[in-house]
């Protein structure tokens, strides 16, 4: 067997992981592995019924009429199979995800392997329409897994494989060019930010960021869980992310290590300027003040 590493999205306050997993190559990289992925990973549409599936499916609170009209939206979606692996678990059932909102497991449709959300029974939402308009912004800036397509009760996307950034962190402190390889992706994510706030879309969780961001194999950061999302609320993206990053917490602390000590009271002048006047100048003077070796 191959070794993958599968990362999870947070939903809501549900803990996002990113972990090794034993079991098949996703990929298929030749025919035996394709058929061996496709026996011991993907349970078709059809075997969903199984208690143990539709639990997953119609979480907490199984409804025969809602399981079918949930395994219709599936095949509305291109759905042909889900992939029940993962840290997180539903009775006996691994998943990916498990939150307040819904349940995340992985999708196998004809264009490859996705993400998906599925709405809990007893959520507070009655669709996963506003997840998907706050993504949709998102994406419309280059930020944020790929939404593939959504209905009532589901939510598909890009499925992006990868670790926390923390652990990310962790992992580049052993390796070479560390600090050069830190700097690339912090700055990267500050220009997220930078965009998400000229969007007017705030994420409402980039202060707690550990659990809402994943570092790809090409270096690639990405911003995930757009579920408290919003475009009604004053933007603060680039100011909490700078505050997780830098001013609070285990990572900030890894960071200045791994980087220099930032000035405190330089950093929060500079923010207090940024969040009075989000210009491009004084964003890209708190930046280099962050970044610059």
């Amino acid at each position: 067997m191959m070794r993958l590493k599968i990362s999870t999205l947070k939903i809501q306050n549900s803990l996002l992981f990113s972990q090794d997993i034993l079991w098949e190559d996703l990929d298929g990289s030749d025919s035996t592995s394709r058929e061996r992925g496709k026996m011991n990973c993907r349970i078709p549409l059809s075997s969903l019924s199984e208690e143990k599936f539709a639990q997953v499916i119609c979480y907490p609170k199984f409804d025969s009429k809602e399981f079918k009209k949930r395994l219709c939206e599936m095949k509305k979606l291109g759905i042909k199979a889900l992939c029940f692996v993962g840290e997180k678990k539903v009775g006996e059932t691994s998943v990916l995800g498990k939150g307040h909102v819904g349940i995340v497991v992985l999708a196998y449709t004809d264009s490859g392997y996705a993400a998906l959300k599925i709405r809990r029974t007893d959520s507070d939402r009655e669709t996963m329409k506003h997840e998907a308009d706050m993504l949709k912004i998102a994406n419309s800036v280059k930020i944020g897994p790929r939404l593939i397509s959504y209905t009532q009760n589901l939510l598909l996307m890009d499925f992006i494989k990868g670790l926390l950034l923390p652990a990310w962190i962790e992992k580049v402190k052993r390796e070479k060019n560390t600090a050069e390889r830190l700097r690339e992706v912090l700055s990267d994510l500050l220009e997220q930010c930078w965009r998400l706030d000229r969007a007017g879309l705030d994420h409402g969780e980039l202060s707690r960021a550990s659990k809402h961001i994943i570092v790809d194999h090409k270096d690639n950061p990405w911003i995930l869980d757009f579920e408290t999302a919003s475009i009604m609320r004053r933007v603060s993206n680039v100011t909490s992310i700078c505050q997780f990053l830098f001013i609070k917490g285990e990572t900030a602390k890894t960071i200045n290590n791994v980087l220099r000590s930032v000035d405190r009271d330089e950093l929060i002048f500079l923010l207090r300027r940024y969040k009075n006047k989000p210009t491009r100048k004084n964003f890209e003077l708190l930046k280099n003040a962050l970044l610059t070796a």
